[in-house]
């Protein structure tokens, strides 16, 4: 525990006060190449931290974590296609849309935990017999 203390206490702060950061903004053209290497490390550590920090707190910088839709349906075949005919379909049917159903192309409500995880908002396909 005394070597994080003289760490935090003593070894950076000297460590900060011995990089050759200028006074004024025309301080920083007269550097020479020894100043800017000694102030990669620093630079480098802000610009990760800052990173992390951006990817951490920033919900649109996330991003979905893959970016395939159809992780598991016919992987076989280079397109999948799928038709079903009005005449089987009884009152009501419900496609899925999201890639994530058992019982693919019909939907089994996958999308409800694909929702949640990606915070995204897809929904089935209702279609329904048009009554004379």
């Amino acid at each position: 525990m005394e070597s994080l203390a003289h760490l935090v206490k003593v070894s950076v702060p000297n460590y900060l006060s011995g990089l050759p950061i200028p006074e004024s903004i025309g301080g920083w053209f007269r550097l020479g190449v020894r100043d800017w290497i000694a102030l990669i490390p620093p630079s480098a550590m802000l610009a990760g931290l800052g990173y992390m920090s951006y990817k951490a707190f920033c919900p649109l910088a996330r991003g979905p974590p893959c970016g395939r839709v159809n992780l598991s349906i016919k992987k076989d075949v280079s397109k999948v296609v799928d038709s079903v005919d009005i005449e089987d379909i009884a009152e009501k049917a419900v496609f899925c849309r999201c890639w994530r159903s058992e019982n693919w192309p019909y939907c089994d409500g996958s999308h409800g935990r694909h929702n949640q995880e990606m915070e995204d908002n897809v929904g089935p396909l209702v279609v329904t017999k048009k009554k004379d």
